[in-house]
Parts: structure tokens; C-alpha cells; sequence
């Protein structure tokens, strides 16, 4: 077995800074390298790891449950909606990690993500290639792939569920 692999609690292999706590061994199982599907929650792993910035990763997973109390379970619009009395109320939470600055930028990035790409209301509003799309492809052809243009990378990113361009009102948005 590789020095960076050490056994778990049940014996299995796993990546060794998983392997000094339940809680990391629990989120490196359950949790880390796993794809995030829907937006609210690829948003909480945003502030999550922009919190976690200077401290330990263990010191954020235990206060996790507080930061989804505080942080309306980490919902974009709601959080989008924060003002000035939500910042002071965080800042006074001992529950999470009280940084006004880090604060600030979970409020701004949530406002960003609100008015980043709206859900699309018809197949009109749907792009083909977007500047995520044509970078994806420059960096694939820089790798040897080949038949991999924007529009390609764009479907891919749909397909894979990079993207979300359900429509507004399908059930599987």
C-alpha cells in the first residue's frame, strides 16, 4: 500500500488524510470527488471552501450544520436576498465562522449565481456555445482530443449536467 493511502476504520484503503477522523472519513466516502448536481448545492461547497481558507477543512465540516442554518440551507435566492441585518446576524453566530469579508462574498457570489443564467423558457433560449463551451474544447484539442469543437463541448456539458437547460417549469430542473 502507497504511503498516502492508509487503511479506515473497516480496513479498506483510502486516501490517507481521510483516515484521522470520522468526520474526514465520512466525507471523503460520502462526499468528496462525488459530482454536485444542482446549483444550490455546488453553491454551498463554494462558500464552504472559501470559509474553510486559512483554517482547517475539519473545523468547517463540524460547524457544516450551523453554516446551513445560517446560510438559509445554502438556497442562492434566499441568500442573494441577504442585506445588512443578515450580515450582523451572522457576524454575532458563533456557529460558523464570523470573517465579515467571507460573509460578504458568500452574499455577493449568491447574487452573482441569482443573475448569472436564468433557466431558459424556450429551446430559443438555449445556446450552442458559450466561452465556458469554447474553452472546454481549446483545452481538450490542447490534449490530443480531436472532434471536439465548442458546440460539441457545449452538448457534452448539457449532457453531463454541467450546465441545466431544462427549461423553467420542466420537472427535471
Amino acid at each position: 500500500m502507497s504511503d498516502d493511502l492508509r487503511p479506515g476504520a473497516d480496513g479498506r484503503p483510502r486516501c490517507g488524510w481521510a483516515t484521522s477522523t470520522p468526520d474526514y472519513e465520512a466525507y471523503h466516502d460520502e462526499e468528496w470527488g462525488r459530482p454536485v448536481r444542482d446549483a444550490d448545492g455546488l453553491f454551498e461547497r463554494l462558500c464552504l471552501e472559501a470559509f474553510q481558507s486559512g483554517l482547517s477543512w475539519l473545523t468547517i465540516l463540524r460547524k457544516r450544520p450551523a453554516f446551513r442554518d445560517a446560510f438559509a440551507g445554502f438556497e442562492i435566492e434566499a441568500v442573494a436576498r441577504f442585506g445588512d441585518a443578515d450580515v450582523e446576524r451572522l457576524l454575532g453566530d458563533a456557529g460558523i465562522v464570523r470573517n465579515r469579508a467571507k460573509i460578504e462574498a458568500a452574499i455577493a457570489n449568491a447574487r452573482a449565481a441569482a443573475a448569472d443564467r436564468p433557466a431558459p423558457r424556450s429551446f430559443a433560449d438555449v445556446a450552442a456555445v458559450t466561452s465556458e463551451s469554447t474553452a472546454l474544447a481549446k483545452e481538450l484539442k490542447r490534449r490530443g482530443f480531436r472532434f471536439v469543437g465548442p458546440t460539441t463541448a457545449y452538448a457534452l456539458m448539457q449532457a453531463c449536467g454541467l450546465v441545466n437547460d431544462h427549461l423553467e417549469g420542466c420537472c427535471a430542473r
